[in-house]
């Protein structure tokens, strides 16, 4: 059984957006992006209540999402108020210039949403490429299980984005839709 994922997104310079491309082809989802206002499009929330799961992507600013996603979260505080999302597939992702970056507190913070919402939260499932024969474009090399993460220096075009970061993205996005197809309507 085919179930609808929706990968709702902000980007502020294009590197999140490819990591949401990626994550959409490997979950065979729907992108929704916030815009940079930090609305949905008119259509956006009978999308995210339609969907069977929500996959969350913002990049990582000053160790958190940056408040145009924030004003996105706050204003499901409706969708909260009637639980329409309880019992949905949920997920998230998120980019970084530095390796660290505090990603892992963007995803925590992606994590509690989806947790206040009564939704499943589903982690990436991959195993870190962390020996020392590891290179910086295996898969999985920033070492995350909560949920993707990729690391894109400052100056780096979005076209130079590492293909194991958007390789990882797309087998969590792959994930994600093998784990929703499990659940029954």
């Amino acid at each position: 059984m085919s179930k609808k994922i929706v990968i709702v997104y902000f980007s502020g310079y294009g590197h999140t957006q490819r990591m949401a491309e990626a994550v959409a082809q490997g979950a065979g989802g729907a992108l929704l992006a916030v815009d940079k206002d930090g609305n949905l499009p008119d259509s956006g929330w009978e999308t995210l209540a339609a969907a069977d799961a929500i996959i969350f992507g913002a990049p990582t600013y000053m160790g958190s999402v940056p408040w145009q996603y924030k004003k996105f979260i706050d204003a499901t505080s409706k969708p909260w108020y009637h639980q329409q999302w309880k019992d949905k597939i949920a997920a998230g992702f998120t980019n970084s210039a530095s390796m660290n970056g505090d990603k892992l507190s963007t995803l925590h913070y992606l994590f509690t949403l989806s947790q206040q919402h009564s939704m499943i939260w589903v982690g990436t499932g991959l195993m870190p490429s962390n020996s020392k024969a590891a290179t910086r474009n295996d898969l999985n090399y920033v070492a995350s299980f909560s949920g993707a993460m990729a690391s894109t220096p400052s100056d780096a075009s979005v076209e130079e984005m590492l293909p194991g970061d958007l390789e990882t993205a797309r087998q969590f996005g792959a994930r994600v839709a093998a784990v929703a197809a499990k659940f029954s309507a």
